[in-house]
């Protein structure tokens, strides 16, 4: 029962935080939004009210499909193989970003399928990745013990470079890439970073997404493997937090 208040009680205390930080701005942009949509049927006469309104939904309902106007033009290119691969990525790590969807009742049934037994497998690896870290960390901390005759040192010791190079592999170097490659600011890569490893996946900001930037062949690719070893590192610490509470 108590487990249970605390739980309750740490929830409602992130909305309260959260409808304080971020209601104003929802207001605001609210107003805005509808301040530009009379500003631009009083402007443009020619306008009707419900048919922009249907276009305005098209919009919305082709960017979801991953479609976006380009001048005359459209862009393509989310569901071509190496966008299809980061989808199938972000479908069996149970990230689900959200801003890409299979759109054809057949696409549905296969990611059914494909993520029933893909979760698994998914879950499979990264276990052995975490408990090939884990060996990893104490072999190094056992040889630290032979050759200096430590004992809780040497693994107090590798256990630390283990945290601060994953801090460093995963989550404080790759919004620097992040930052060269979609233009975002350092915050903003680290926040989609830990949001990304940690499985929440809000969808807000995805890489390679942007239909104005061009992006490297292996880009997709590089990430695909980051997000892997990440979430098997940020599993260990997670779980590492867990020991701690219980």
């Amino acid at each position: 029962l108590v487990l249970l208040a605390a739980y309750v009680g740490y929830l409602g205390l992130g909305a309260a935080v959260l409808q304080a930080l971020e209601r104003p701005a929802e207001v605001q942009a609210a107003q805005q939004l509808l301040r530009e949509h009379w500003e631009l049927l009083a402007n443009h006469t020619c306008l009707k009210g419900p048919a922009l309104q249907q276009l305005i939904e098209g919009i919305i309902q082709a960017y979801k499909s991953g479609i976006t106007l380009q001048g005359n033009t459209t862009s393509l290119g989310r569901w071509d193989y190496s966008g299809s691969f980061f989808f199938s990525i972000s479908a069996i790590t149970t990230i689900g970003y959200g801003n890409l969807s299979p759109s054809t009742a057949v696409g549905r049934i296969f990611c059914i399928v494909f993520a029933l037994f893909g979760i698994p497998l998914n879950l499979v690896l990264l276990n052995e990745i975490g408990q090939l870290m884990l060996l990893g960390v104490q072999h190094c901390a056992h040889r630290l013990e032979e050759v200096f005759h430590w004992q809780k040192k040497a693994s107090f010791l590798m256990k630390t470079c283990a945290l601060v190079t994953g801090l460093l592999l995963f989550l404080l170097l790759p919004p620097l890439l992040f930052s060269d490659k979609e233009g975002w600011s350092y915050e903003e890569g680290f926040y989609y970073s830990f949001i990304t490893l940690s499985t929440i996946g809000f969808g807000d900001y995805v890489i390679g997404m942007n239909p104005d930037r061009t992006y490297p062949s292996w880009y997709k690719n590089v990430i695909s493997l980051w997000i892997l070893f990440g979430m098997a590192w940020l599993a260990l610490v997670i779980k590492f937090c867990i020991n701690i509470l219980e």
